[in-house]
């Protein structure tokens, strides 16, 4: 649902912890060799093995659940109208933040793991809402209704300059 009309800021973010993907990669390598090791051995797998077409769906989703993060994308544009952000695939469409239903706009400095328990689409009950995929700095929105929502971005020093074009926030 991206407007017609100028975008102002635009920043796509995508996965870039390096201990991430070695994780991951890792999960993902130790359930094929599980598969492996039970269908192609017939060795069961493990000290309670599960049944073969258990094993072979938990690999898939984990494998699925894998690629979907290392291929995610936290997608931000802001025009006249509000900021819009995308966190792929997991959101389909943009969510959207009007200007007339924002009552406050800040960068600022934040700890992911405190404030929202890590990266990615998060929910805290004491931070609010944050959308990040790297890094410590963002755009806070603070909601006419008192919700609070983080947006991360690698660009700040042009995003503060867009804000100030647009007359959201003070120099």
């Amino acid at each position: 649902m991206m407007k017609q009309g100028p975008v102002e800021f635009y920043e796509v973010q995508r996965f870039r912890h390096w201990w991430g993907w070695v994780l991951l990669l890792g999960v993902d390598a130790l359930m094929l060799w599980g598969v492996i090791q039970q269908l192609l051995f017939g060795k069961p797998w493990g000290t309670d093995p599960t049944s073969d077409i258990a094993l072979v769906i938990t690999a898939v989703v984990i494998i699925a659940l894998s690629i979907a993060l290392l291929r995610s994308k936290l997608i931000t544009y802001i025009d006249a109208e509000g900021v819009y952000v995308k966190y792929f695939p997991f959101h389909l469409r943009y969510k959207r933040y009007d200007w007339n239903n924002i009552s406050s706009v800040y960068l600022r400095r934040y700890s992911p793991l405190r404030e929202y328990g890590g990266w990615g689409f998060r929910v805290s009950l004491k931070s609010g809402r944050a959308y990040n995929m790297s890094g410590n700095q963002g755009l806070q929105l603070v909601l006419m209704n008192g919700r609070r929502v983080l947006v991360g971005t690698r660009q700040p020093e042009q995003l503060a300059d867009i804000l100030v074009k647009l007359g959201k926030m003070k120099e």
